[in-house]
């Protein structure tokens, strides 16, 4: 009889400490998230100092919670993967060196995984991947669109140029005085206003599946500053439907135009803005016109960062023999590789 597999996730990147534990790679036996929401909201964005001191202080008692929710003992894990990068490097390193540490004393193998391949397998949480797949990245950090013909395989075929769509949500929101994180108050907002504001969409040059969301942030900020100064007032409900009719519009498109090309059976949304109710409804909306090509929505919970997607991708990195030594690092600018 075949024994269950348990692999730990530990994920402290950015702002979210947690512990996982995942069975089997699709299974979250606990899943514990340690926010930072209301330390950051003060200062309108994420301060790395602050964020590295809550890691150190929560880091031990989320791993404790989520052995005990679990049922299960260091005795009974088969590896630990741990997010060795991208992400701010004093944040990074708590959660590396946590897992370093309990790999050693337990004889436990470690697996080092990218931030975004675990955005990417939170989807296998919710059902099994069928390749060729593509995958819509949207986050705070990165906006990409990832290919992959295998398990373990990531091919970006497009990458944010600048802003990433997340960054340029939480600028837009500190423009229109909207509490931190912005994006779902802009999510919010849009559901109420009209997109009747132009604004641009920036489609780069033909073929390209890379994007652009400097200029329209820029576009939002002199919107509203020449308001200002003509003393018209604005509809914050207008300017954030406009903004993320924008955004979503060129998100779509090109997700859309690289489904054609690359023939794929399964379509991934992955990341924190995947979360936002304007853009999984659109893509919903365009993706039940194409029979025979799957749309994966992950729920709320596994969009933004979490523990349980990285021990999901650390498992499939695990099978394919991937092992990390002691000398892993956190690595704030990791690019995204192919596992064979």
């Amino acid at each position: 009889m075949n024994k269950d597999q348990y692999i730990m996730g530990i994920e402290t990147s950015c702002d979210e400490t947690s512990v996982a534990i995942v069975k089997n790679g699709r299974e979250i036996a606990s899943n514990i998230v340690a926010s930072q929401i209301e330390s950051h909201k003060r200062f309108g964005g994420v301060v790395p100092e602050i964020a590295s001191r809550h890691h150190v202080e929560q880091i031990t008692i989320v791993l404790e919670e989520a052995l005990n929710q679990a049922e299960i003992s260091f005795d009974d894990l088969d590896a630990i993967a741990v997010t060795e990068g991208p992400g701010l490097v004093g944040a990074l390193l708590v959660g590396v060196n946590a897992a370093k540490a309990l790999a050693f004393a337990h004889s436990i193998p470690l697996v080092g995984v990218h931030h975004i391949a675990g955005h990417i397998y939170a989807n296998r949480l919710v059902t099994e991947l069928e390749f060729p797949l593509l995958s819509l990245v949207v986050s705070g950090g990165h906006t990409e669109l990832v290919y992959m013909k295998e398990q373990g395989h990531f091919e970006v075929i497009g990458e944010t140029r600048d802003d990433a769509a997340g960054e340029a949500y939480d600028k837009v929101a500190r423009t229109l005085n909207l509490p931190y994180p912005g994006g779902p108050h802009i999510d919010r907002l849009a559901h109420v206003g009209e997109a009747a504001i132009n604004l641009p969409r920036a489609w780069l040059e033909e073929g390209s599946y890379d994007f652009s969301f400097s200029g329209l942030k820029s576009a939002v900020i002199n919107t509203v500053h020449n308001a200002e100064q003509r003393g018209e007032k604005l509809s914050p409900e207008d300017l954030a439907a406009s903004f993320q009719a924008s955004v979503i519009d060129v998100l779509v498109t090109k997700t859309l135009k690289a489904v054609e090309q690359y023939k794929v059976k399964q379509v991934l949304l992955a990341g924190g803005v995947a979360a936002n109710k304007g853009l999984r409804s659109t893509l919903q909306k365009e993706f039940d016109k194409l029979p025979g090509i799957e749309l994966v929505i992950p729920p709320l919970n596994l969009c933004t960062d979490n523990a349980a997607m990285i021990a999901a991708a650390g498992s499939i990195l695990y099978e394919k023999g991937a092992r990390s030594t002691m000398a892993l690092n956190a690595n704030p600018g990791l690019e995204i590789t192919i596992h064979n």
